[in-house]
């Protein structure tokens, strides 16, 4: 186990994403946070942004942050219950992606979508049932400018909390309550054509995405990088070379214990390594022809551009 954290320095190249200068953007908010944001309509996926110490996380009782939460939604434009966003949707529930979705949902008037594990954070949390969606794997759900499918998918190795959960989380609640439940890729596809696989944590199922295609893959690679290097490009086949995707950006690699308000780093050699997972991927990357990039936090970016 090394000490340190990988240094992004070297890697700031690969933050090349262009900012949106259209009508369809995509902004990193950490994790696996995504906003899809056409000025129209919007989802985002998980809304995680209360960002718990570590210290707390492994000690105490963690509950969504009601401040950290307002500044985030207030800089994106979206904190009043007639914005424009549609949807909150968790890729699974352990707290570093669904701590925050039920209150986010309820603060922007959005519904919480998700499998039966999303539902009882969403009840644990106070959202009314007509507030919230349980999917159909492989059934499109259409939110305005977006359609969305849930396909299941898998934790990557291993999970700290596995399991469903299976009766309301009221927080303050233990990070252990957040178990791991129904784990997704989300096909998003826009009114206009423009299409990304969401792949929220480094786990798969083989054969799972056959037959769909995506142009942009966000690939989360949270401890990817402590995975044997047949795993990662197994990885990379069942999820980028499977939905034909030339353009990857990669999420999920950030120290989520840090408040967002400060400049993002890498999560510790103690739990993940970037370097190797860059390492990896960046070969086959190059082998295929494919871009591989790292977002920027808070910014729209339009992934879709041809100079990605």
């Amino acid at each position: 186990m090394k000490p340190g954290r990988p240094d992004l320095g070297p890697r700031a190249s690969l933050f090349d994403v262009p900012p949106a200068a259209d009508d369809l953007g995509v902004t990193f908010l950490g994790v696996s946070s995504l906003l899809f944001d056409d000025g129209e309509h919007a989802v985002l996926t998980d809304g995680f942004f209360s960002r718990p110490s570590l210290l707390r996380v492994g000690l105490g009782r963690i509950a969504p942050d009601a401040g950290r939460i307002g500044a985030a939604l207030g800089r994106l434009g979206l904190d009043d219950e007639a914005s424009r966003l549609r949807a909150v949707v968790p890729v699974h529930t352990h707290f570093d992606h669904a701590l925050d979705s039920a209150v986010v949902a309820r603060r922007t008037g959005a519904d919480l979508l998700g499998g039966e594990s999303a539902a009882h954070v969403g009840r644990g949390a106070g959202l009314p049932d007509e507030r919230i969606t349980v999917v159909a794997p492989g059934v499109p759900v259409r939110l305005g400018t977006f359609t969305l499918t849930f396909v299941e998918s898998d934790h990557c190795p291993p999970d700290r909390y596995p399991g469903r959960i299976t009766a309301p989380v009221v927080p303050p609640a233990r990070a252990g309550a957040y178990r791991c439940g129904e784990a997704w890729s989300i096909h998003v596809a826009h009114a206009g054509g423009r299409t990304a696989l969401v792949q929220g944590s480094a786990g798969f199922v083989p054969g799972a995405l056959a037959g769909m295609r995506a142009d942009v893959a966000y690939l989360g690679v949270g401890q990817l990088g402590v995975q044997d290097e047949g795993y990662i490009r197994d990885y990379w086949a069942e999820t980028v070379e499977a939905v034909g995707a030339r353009t990857v950006v990669l999420t999920h690699w950030d120290d989520f214990f840090r408040p967002l308000d400060r400049p993002l780093r890498a999560l510790p050699y103690a739990g993940d390594d970037l370097d190797v997972t860059l390492r990896v991927l960046g070969e086959l990357a190059a082998e295929q022809g494919v871009g591989l990039h790292l977002p920027t936090a808070w910014r729209a970016e339009d992934p879709w551009d041809p100079r990605v």
